[in-house]
């Protein structure tokens, strides 16, 4: 029994070791799969982002599409119809 658990010990330490760096790959990946935001204006303001110094651009992923809102409060317009916003992005041109 003491030598199952000092077999016991060391595994469970390693396996808690790499645990966190496991997730940070995945994370990565995750990362890695995002499409870039690919316009310069808000897409439900049609507004130029960081036109306003006082406005700080709103930016969250949506599946593994990144969007840019010019501010926090354009977020409840575009939720009211995710899936026209999302269209028109998928429909702009690619940044280069």
């Amino acid at each position: 029994m003491k030598t199952l658990k000092s077999l016991l010990l060391p595994a469970v330490a390693a396996v808690l070791a790499v645990s966190p760096v496991a997730g940070l790959a995945a994370d990565e990946k995750k990362d890695a799969k995002v499409k870039p935001y690919p316009l310069d204006t808000c897409i439900v303001a049609d507004e130029k982002l960081g036109a306003d110094p006082n406005m700080k651009p709103y930016t969250f992923t949506v599946g593994d599409q990144e969007v840019k809102l010019c501010c926090k409060s354009c977020l409840k317009d575009f939720k009211k119809d995710e899936a026209k916003y999302l269209k028109k992005i998928a429909a702009a041109p690619k940044k280069k």
